[in-house]
């Protein structure tokens, strides 16, 4: 069902009833920050991120099985396999923004059931649902590239994380603090899982941006320390990537092989920042397939990408602007001149 806000009491209601919720969320700063605005205002249940696909399958069935939760809540997933809600047997919530997917057994709310282009961001439902934690709220909704009616609100608050002159989501992540706070939730997912849960622990129990900014307490210190760490790792990506922006080919595809760290998604929305003409493609190599994010500011990609997958072994989706591919090595150059071709037919009926 779309979310209008009779749903919003409900999750709420699903929410305060609850006595051992498990959260499985998506690893990036709009699904983690759901999960923390759930959690923290639950006190109780479990987090699990789910890293590395899309769509969650039977092989998180475990986690049910080994947690015995009263409720499940899926917040930011793209897709929830059918089998593994059938294997659960569990009352299960699934609060999602991606293209909407019919599954049976599962309490459902996405706002583009009943219109495509409302794509606001999971976290920003989350918020309706707990009205607590603004500063989560905002980390997790202006890192999915969205700037809510609530915004004034939080830069009256915190003036100096979100200037009241910022008006744009883009230059919200890139030329404000609070824009550093998201990178700092993104890098913090990254690597091995244990290491990323051991991080989000430390998070739910962190009650001000500047405990992170500032290291004003250890736990700030920590998160901090973690981030810088993995930035480094990023700059000497980001560094490499940006020289082929200054190439005048409308698309910008830039390659790298697995590094134990997926940089896709903040590679990609950094480089469309500083060139929004271009069409953003990075992939990380891994296991013989190539995991891709794609970006754009001008085309829809969404349609584009269909097409690309025709007769290709592979498989994405996401946002208008803002996708995801996974694509075997071997079909990888059909899938790119195929993107290419819809691109260029795209630009002709324009």
């Amino acid at each position: 069902m779309a979310i209008i806000d009779s749903d919003i009491e409900k999750i709420r209601k699903e929410l305060e009833t609850s006595f051992k919720p498990l959260f499985f969320f998506d690893d990036d700063p709009d699904g983690l920050s759901s999960f923390l605005l759930f959690y923290r205002f639950a006190k109780e249940g479990k987090g699990v991120v789910v890293k590395a696909t899309p769509e969650l399958t039977t092989m998180f069935s475990n986690k049910v099985v080994e947690y015995e939760p009263d409720k499940v809540f899926i917040l930011d997933k793209p897709d929830v396999n059918q089998d593994f809600i059938d294997e659960i047997h569990i009352k299960a919530v699934w609060i999602d923004h991606h293209e909407p997917k019919l599954r049976q057994n599962i309490s459902y709310f996405n706002p583009r059931i009943e219109n495509d282009k409302d794509n606001r961001p999971t976290s920003y439902w989350c918020y309706q649902v707990v009205k607590q934690d603004l500063w989560i709220a905002m980390v997790g909704i202006v890192g999915d590239w969205y700037l809510p009616e609530f915004a004034k609100e939080f830069s009256e608050k915190y003036p100096d994380l979100l200037p009241p002159e910022i008006k744009r989501p883009e230059e919200a992540l890139y030329k404000s603090e609070l824009g550093r706070l998201v990178r700092i939730f993104s890098f913090i997912l990254k690597g091995k899982t244990n290491d990323a849960m051991a991080c989000i622990k430390i998070l739910t129990r962190i009650t001000s941006p500047y405990e992170i900014l500032r290291q004003e307490t250890p736990a700030g210190k920590f998160i901090y320390k973690k981030y810088l760490s993995v930035g480094k790792e990023y700059e000497a990506l980001y560094a490499s990537a940006h020289k082929l922006g200054k190439k005048s080919n409308p698309f910008l595809v830039y390659n790298y092989a697995d590094n134990k760290m997926s940089f896709t998604g903040d590679l990609s929305n950094e480089l469309l920042f500083n060139f929004p003409e271009k069409i953003i493609i990075v992939c990380r190599e891994k296991n013989g397939e190539m995991k891709c994010s794609l970006r754009s500011a001008g085309v829809k990609l969404e349609p584009l990408v269909k097409k690309a997958l025709e007769g290709v072994e592979g498989y994405g989706g996401g946002h208008e602007m803002a996708c995801g591919a996974c694509v075997k090595n071997d079909n990888w150059p059909k899938f790119l001149e195929q993107l290419r071709q819809a691109y260029d037919e795209a630009v002709k009926k324009k």
